[in-house]
């Protein structure tokens, strides 16, 4: 099951990666939508981490500086990486969302969350992408085991 998921984790990262690429190529000519969300991608991820391991994680929404963002997305990659090869899966975290409501969920349900939650916004990227005209990134799972 760990070697599942640090594929799927590894999946995120090359494609959190590409996409990171295309927008720092393409910074000023993108709707500040495609900024908010892969801000928002790459905190989310944070955030599970953080969750995970008791620590200080980012808002929800904060803008980090572009130059930031991959460093950011192969920080997370490593902890998220380093979680799933040294802490049991079935264990279960108690944390507090955005809001401050508590909830509890096992180490596996919120890595994989983390995951499917980066493809849902690449998706919407990918959208803005061909808004503005750019070729969307080919970003499928099985694009990239191909």
């Amino acid at each position: 099951m760990k070697e599942k998921i640090i594929d799927l984790l590894e999946y995120t990262y090359h494609f959190n990666k590409e996409m990171i690429r295309i927008i720092l190529e393409n910074g000023q000519n993108l709707d500040h939508n495609v900024i908010n969300l892969i801000n928002h991608t790459l905190n989310a991820q944070q955030i599970w981490n953080s969750r995970i391991l008791n620590e200080k994680s980012f808002e929800v929404w904060q803008i980090n500086p572009l130059e930031d963002l991959e460093k950011i997305n192969k920080l997370n990659f490593e902890k998220s990486v380093d979680i799933a090869e040294n802490l049991d899966f079935e264990q279960r975290i108690q944390y507090k969302n955005s809001k401050g409501i508590v909830f509890e969920n096992s180490i596996f349900e919120m890595l994989f969350h983390a995951v499917n939650h980066s493809t849902y916004h690449r998706a919407q990227i990918n959208s803005l992408l061909k808004q503005s005209g750019l070729e969307p990134l080919l970003t499928d799972y099985i694009f990239y085991k191909r």
